[in-house]
């Protein structure tokens, strides 16, 4: 099965055609540079706001069945910056632990990554993940966090991903350990 990933760019400017969309585009490279297993993208751009994010993931998810997305733009603290917002909105379950190791590995970098609300959650069977806007700081944080994802993704049914491990080698137990949530 092909893993379909949701790459939805939240920009006012790159919506209405002022500027071109430079985050997707390097959502998917990383992803192509990152990924073994085959994968499809599926990618949006739509202005910032909450009902606007929220929707878009809804429609990524619940209508084109992607079990990963990736967000990227409006996570700062301006007042249009409401991905985060919009995020929540859509999912069930939060991930607070995505945003935290997003913002420690930024802050190795720069110190305004303290500025960055990102986060991440659950919606059904997927993963919803807030990244950067700028190129730069969609691959740090591509490598900081996809180690964890495939294994998430197995834990809430979502379709198998998998990293190159020449390149990055994804975590998952191993063979023989107990199912997640098990005693031995």
């Amino acid at each position: 099965m092909v893993a379909r990933i949701g790459i939805l760019t939240v920009s006012d400017r790159a919506a209405a055609g002022v500027y071109a969309d430079e985050g997707g585009p390097a959502i998917r490279a990383e992803l192509t540079r990152l990924l073994a297993s085959p994968w499809e993208p599926v990618h949006r751009i739509v202005p910032d706001g909450v009902e606007s994010v929220r929707d878009a993931i809804v429609e990524l998810v619940d209508g084109e069945g992607c079990g990963l997305v990736l967000t990227t733009g409006g996570t700062g603290p301006t007042p249009r910056d409401l991905t985060p917002e919009g995020t929540e909105a859509a999912c069930e379950r939060m991930m607070p632990g995505f945003g935290e190791l997003l913002r420690m590995r930024s802050l190795e970098q720069v110190p305004t990554a303290i500025l960055s609300r990102q986060t991440a959650g659950i919606r059904g069977k997927a993963l919803v993940v807030n990244l950067p806007g700028r190129p730069s700081s969609i691959r740090v944080s591509l490598l900081a966090v996809m180690p964890a994802i495939p294994y998430c993704l197995d834990l809430i049914g979502a379709a198998l991903v998998d990293t190159d491990p020449a390149i990055l080698s994804a975590f998952r137990p191993a063979l023989g350990a107990p199912a997640p949530g098990r005693r031995t």
